[in-house]
């Protein structure tokens, strides 16, 4: 063991960190370690959903916990046979794959692709097209997958087996199928990217062309699903028929979970031995999913997010319209940009000085994710913050 030094945290520096420690959560709000309050409209990167700590996903992991924590996938987990029910029922998918994390989903997903040509086409196809600006996580496949070069640097040679066309750019989709494509994977809204959703003719032109020749259209609904655009995933916006969707963040309310949902065809390229998870569905996690999905895919519920969402962005907008600070709104539902004339990460300071946590996309964007359940009066006092900020 190395000299203990105080000054140096055990944990690798591996993330830039704000200067908080977060000792409590509830609601929409957080506490740091001086007992300072703030209002979290980051969600734990879009996953506290309904905020930290909901009582009813609490009350369901509690009761887990006094049932059984964990076993393996060897056996049946009635649980996570209800949160797969819940999944299928309420969305295009036949089965669900469950792993840890959205770069799991999407691992899977790549996995998927790969032996759907190989297995039920009989072709030799390996290629997954992604797009410029992407983020599919940091697994090396997923590292590859992703369209930024900043999130690769340092990490050479990247694993083969993937290529970048630009985003939302329909000429570009005259390469979009080559000999060796098995599948395309993409957001529909650009999270990590700049909050750039897709534009609605371009994606139903690359849906159109997977189809055509029969490569498997993969949407990855990490960030954007569970509510948080405004239905209970954004393909739904879009009247698509994904063959694959990826989802994990809001999944289970901050307890680590991922799932890959496939239609029966592209499904049947898995059979036993072709993938695993140790903890993929745990008894907790699938305990925690089935209770956040609960209230999240009633249809009511996500009609008062849509219409917190039009209120929101409405307030933005004039924000933008009157302030040399902002420049424009974008996103879908609570998935929220802010354009910003400076950098963004000045004013996340400047409003975690004020109480607020927002955080940014780009150099220029701020990202703002409120929980689905916030009220009025935490979205004018988020308002009122910005406006400060902003000078007004």
């Amino acid at each position: 063991m190395s000299e203990t030094n105080t000054a140096v945290s055990s944990v690798m520096p591996t993330y830039s960190r704000f200067p908080i420690s977060i000792a409590k959560g509830e609601g929409s709000y957080v506490w740091d370690a001086d007992g300072k309050q703030y209002l979290d409209y980051t969600a734990g990167i879009a996953t506290c959903n309904l905020g930290h700590a909901p009582p009813t996903v609490k009350e369901a992991v509690k009761e887990q916990l006094d049932t059984i924590w964990h076993c393996s996938n060897l056996y049946r987990i009635p649980v996570q046979e209800q949160l797969a029910e819940l999944l299928t029922a309420h969305t295009f998918a036949d089965q669900v794959f469950f792993a840890n994390s959205g770069a799991e989903a999407n691992e899977a997903a790549i996995k998927l692709a790969r032996s759907y040509a190989q297995k039920v086409k009989g072709t030799t196809g390996f290629e997954v097209v992604t797009f410029s600006q992407s983020f599919h996580g940091r697994t090396l496949a997923t590292l590859a997958a992703t369209g930024q070069e900043k999130i690769q640097k340092y990490f050479a040679p990247l694993v083969k087996g993937f290529r970048h066309l630009p985003y939302n750019d329909v000429e570009a989709l005259d390469e979009l199928i080559g000999p060796d494509t098995c599948g395309v994977l993409l957001e529909l809204v650009q999270g990590e990217g700049g909050v750039i959703p897709a534009d609605p003719a371009w994606v139903k032109e690359v849906e159109r062309l997977c189809k055509e020749h029969d490569v498997l259209f993969m949407l990855d609904e990490v960030q954007t699903g569970v509510g948080r655009t405004g239905t209970l995933y954004a393909y739904e916006q879009y009247e698509l028929e994904p063959d694959v969707l990826t989802t994990a963040k809001g999944l289970a309310s901050g307890i680590p979970i991922g799932a890959m949902l496939a239609t029966g065809k592209a499904a049947a390229a898995f059979e036993a031995g072709s993938h695993g998870s140790t903890f993929g569905g745990n008894p907790v996690a699938a305990a925690a999913g089935k209770s956040t999905l609960e209230v999240i895919a009633n249809p009511q519920f996500l009609v008062e997010v849509q219409e917190t969402a039009d209120y929101f962005r409405s307030e933005l907008e004039n924000i933008a319209a009157a302030s040399s600070a902002f420049t424009d709104v974008r996103g879908k539902g609570l998935l929220i940009g802010l354009g910003t004339t400076g950098k963004a990460i000045d004013l996340v300071n400047q409003a975690r000085d004020l109480g607020l946590l927002v955080l940014v996309a780009g150099e220029h964007v701020l990202r703002i994710l409120p929980p689905l359940n916030t009220n009025k009066a935490e979205v004018d006092f988020c308002i009122e913050t910005l406006k400060q900020i902003a000078g007004e």
